[in-house]
């Protein structure tokens, strides 16, 4: 019991309340992990559930380990697979019941470079260039037109049909999703989308199944859940149809993401739409000092979308937020690099301060000035560990003696080179199309012909054939080193000099290591291809002694001792596409989590100059929401710098406040600061703004949505 006896008395009450539907509305640091933790425990150990009935869903990877570390300090033997991400409870399901949608229990998982290397062979196969459309658009229409659903009855139908529907499409995007779809269902690949979409498909449709997950999962744990989309909601919900106990943790004041489909509303609105919902709130911060919760409490409280709250911090007082307002960009990275060395010479690692802006190229004045001083950073903008193409290329190798999709063959057919280019792939490419084969099949039946008995492939091919045969029995450990050694793909990498991806190889060893240590009897390659395809994490070099700089949007989850908040400007943060309360909104909530990320020291910063439209860049309105008497000020702000700020500020505050610009408007008597009063005649072609006719000039004048009119009738 001392999981409870650690935790302080909201948190025990959100622990220990297990029936029905309860939302807790868990603030920045408030320790939602260690209660959510507790209460998986509470259920396992006092109340005798099975964690096979436990459906605990987070939304990261890393989130979800973090928690299965936790619980596994007590309940060492239990198998805590439904402690997982929403992505990966999804593949749990197909895994058991694609039969209905008469997938084979060996579908692929295709990540976002799988995608694209499918859209790079349809693009060649149709002849599309880069001038016709990119890779880029193709994946966006293809998400987009999957995002209603109906789809998954075409995806899951004869492939022939596919291929049809391909051919007869009008329209060139359309050409290329058939064509798409049809490489996909030829493989039985499924990508991020579709694993949601396919369970929700298979619940929705098969009775004897829903009703078999819903009696199942008798208790239903959504983490993070001002996060998730309307997809994600819908499978909790469905899966606690039966049993009814459905737990939401949340903080509607971090909802950041809804350019990926997050509503605030779901976590606003969950006890209207749920029967005898309990809502309990954990308020008490224990990360950060209280002079940063203060301002953080006094800029989230600008919000109108929010369930009210203020937090309270545990910890003694530090200082409050520190400001400055530099004249250049490059006076303010000065500013914060000196402050950092300053850090750095009491003690303090470089390792423990967070950079976060909120778009990636506010960073290369701060990089610029981190050089010149030689204070060791990194960007938190490269490529993910398992998308770099060594680990990609080897994880293909697995594939392929999985699975032997067409994907994996085209990336390790060829690497290292075994004489097998683009004539060779050419004709493979037309006999498989001729007999309804994979390419990998089409080489076993060429392999004697004239045109392989003169490459490497059946090197290859013996390869594959050899640890297709045996893999079952092998630890993958010992899989992955002999495939390594018989592929030639180590010693590649080794004349060639290259030590870096060897290190990444090395890693890969350890990660393999690492799952088969963690997983038990869940070992197998379908289970390691399915964690590697689904997992997402931070470049591996984060364990370095450096200052970590990222946007906003990376840092969410994390925390430093210090933070650096740097490009708080009006055109920057927020920036220009805030032109309605809901967006501004969202962007202080991100303003949010940026001042919450931070334990001890709070550094704020922008810089005077123009934006790319040429307006001027005031000082954030976020630092005043913040409150002047909450933030200390490295050097105080000239008067009318800030008079003219704050007017700018009011005048677009709250932008949907505004009259709409609609022709509801047709009529209005508005007045101008130069020429006096008008009357509005008419509206913009493209919806933005007003036509007004002034009695002091003969034509009429068109005005944007940003212009000084007052409206005074």
């Amino acid at each position: 019991m001392d999981y409870l006896q650690s935790l302080n008395p909201e948190q025990l009450k959100a622990a220990t309340t297990t029936e029905g539907c309860i939302r807790v509305v868990a603030g920045a640091g408030s320790g939602k992990t260690k209660t959510l933790t507790a209460r998986y425990m509470y259920l396992v150990d006092q109340l005798g559930i099975s964690t096979a009935n436990i459906l605990c869903v987070t939304f990261t990877n890393k989130a979800a380990a973090e928690m299965k570390k936790r619980v596994r300090r007590s309940l060492p033997d239990r198998d805590l697979g439904r402690i997982t991400t929403f992505h990966g409870f999804c593949v749990g399901l197909l895994k058991e019941d694609c039969h209905v949608v008469r997938y084979p229990t060996t579908f692929i998982v295709l990540d976002e470079e799988d995608k694209e290397a499918m859209l790079r062979t349809v693009f060649e196969d149709l002849g599309i260039t880069s001038r016709d459309m990119t890779i880029r658009d193709a994946v966006d229409y293809i998400g987009w037109r999957k995002g209603g659903r109906g789809y998954v009855k075409t995806l899951i139908g004869d492939p022939e049909k596919l291929s049809g529907l391909a051919a007869s499409a009008t329209t060139l995007k359309d050409k290329v999703m058939y064509r798409y779809f049809y490489e996909q269902r030829k493989c039985y690949g499924l990508d991020f989308d579709d694993l949601v979409y396919f369970a929700l498909y298979i619940l929705e449709q098969d009775r004897p199944t829903r009703e078999k997950w819903q009696q199942r999962l008798e208790y239903i744990m959504v983490d993070e859940f001002q996060d998730i989309d309307k997809d994600q909601y819908a499978l909790a919900d469905i899966l606690s149809g039966y049993h009814k106990n459905l737990f939401v943790v949340g903080d509607p004041d971090q909802t950041i993401y809804t350019w990926r489909g997050a509503d605030v509303k779901f976590i606003l609105e969950f006890d209207s739409r749920h029967e005898n919902v309990q809502t309990i709130y954990l308020n008490t911060n224990y990360r950060s000092a209280p002079q940063i919760l203060t301002a953080s409490n006094a800029l989230i409280d600008k919000n109108r979308d929010r369930l009210k709250k203020q937090l309270t911090a545990v910890r003694p007082d530090d200082r409050k937020p520190l400001y400055f307002h530099a004249k250049t960009g490059a006076l303010e990275a000065d500013w914060m690099t000196a402050n950092m060395r300053a850090l750095h010479e009491a003690g303090l690692p470089y390792s423990s301060i967070g950079v976060l802006y909120r778009a990636h190229y506010v960073s290369r004045a701060v990089e610029e000035s981190l050089i010149r001083n030689k204070i060791p950073y990194i960007l938190y903008s490269g490529v993910e560990f398992y998308k770099r193409k060594e680990i990609k290329d080897v994880l293909c190798y697995l594939r392929m003696i999985y699975a032997g999709d067409d994907i994996s063959f085209l990336r390790t057919v060829n690497e290292p080179r075994r004489g097998v280019g683009r004539t060779r792939i050419a004709a493979l490419k037309e006999f498989a199309a001729l007999n309804q084969c994979s390419l990998y099949d089409a080489l076993l039946q060429n392999l004697e012909t004239e045109l392989f008995r003169r490459c490497r492939a059946r090197d290859y091919v013996r390869m594959i054939e050899k640890y297709r045969a045996i893999y079952d029995g092998m630890d993958l450990t010992d899989l992955l080193a002999g495939v390594l050694g018989e592929s030639g793909y180590e010693d590649m990498l080794r004349s060639c000099g290259e030590e870096e991806r060897l290190d990444n190889l090395a890693e890969l060893k350890q990660a393999i290591y690492d799952f088969e240590r963690k997983a038990g009897e869940e070992v197998t390659l379908g289970n390691y291809l399915d964690h590697a395809a689904l997992f997402t994490n931070m470049d591996q070099t984060e364990r370095a002694q450096a200052v970590k700089l990222m946007t906003i949007h990376a840092a969410k989850g994390l925390e430093f001792p210090v933070v650096f908040l740097c490009g708080m400007s009006e055109g920057i943060f927020p920036g220009k596409r805030a032109n309605t309360r809901e967006k501004l909104e969202e962007e202080r909530r991100l303003c949010y989590v940026a001042f919450t990320r931070a334990r001890d020291r709070l550094f704020l910063s922008d810089a005077a100059g123009t934006n790319y439209d040429g307006s001027f860049r005031y000082p954030s309105r976020f630092l005043f929401n913040a409150e002047k008497e909450n933030v200390d000020y490295a050097v105080p702000l000239d008067p009318d710098l800030e008079e003219r700020a704050l007017a700018e500020i009011r005048r677009t505050e709250d932008p949907s406040d505004r009259p709409a610009q609609t022709s509801e408007l047709v009529g209005k008597r508005v007045l101008h600061p130069v020429f006096g009063e008008g009357k509005v005649i008419g509206i913009p072609r493209d919806q933005e703004g007003v036509i007004v006719q002034f009695e002091t000039v003969v034509t009429p004048r068109t005005f944007g949505p940003s212009a000084k009119l007052t409206y005074i009738d």
